[in-house]
């Protein structure tokens, strides 16, 4: 896996991943940030969202579950002092589909959190997190 990163102006900057995807990212207006782009940080809790969800519906449908929807949605608390990493983290998972399992999404859920999600295991090493979930 591999990126690359180019200053585009100011504290912005392009990032383009291996698959040739790229991402805007910028800094705080006090760094002198433009809001052109997504703060790194955000992008790093929007990749675990992204890293668990991905699993949360590849398990889903292994299981033969029918997964219409998944939605992810993360709370994130940083600490006070530099460097400022990811303390708490909480992820509410959101499915949707025909005659979903209960048992079979929480299992999933389990399965992303404890083996799987790579993004979420590595921001595990400073940040409590915890899962939350329903089936809507």
């Amino acid at each position: 896996m591999q990126a690359t990163i180019k200053l585009i102006d100011g504290v912005s900057f392009e990032g383009t991943a291996g698959s040739g995807h790229t991402i805007v990212m910028d800094g705080p207006a006090e760094y002198g940030g433009q809001e052109k782009g997504i703060r790194p940080m955000e992008a790093v809790l929007v990749g675990m969202g992204g890293c668990a969800s991905f699993d949360l519906v590849h398990i889903l449908r292994k299981s033969r579950q029918d997964v219409a929807t998944c939605e992810c949605e993360l709370q994130a608390t940083r600490a006070n002092e530099d460097p400022k990493v990811f303390v708490k983290v909480n992820m509410h998972f959101r499915v949707s589909g025909e005659d979903l399992k209960y048992a079979l999404v929480k299992r999933a859920v389990e399965l992303s959190a404890e083996k799987y999600c790579s993004a979420s295991i590595m921001i595990s090493k400073t940040a409590d997190i915890t899962h939350s979930y329903e089936i809507v």
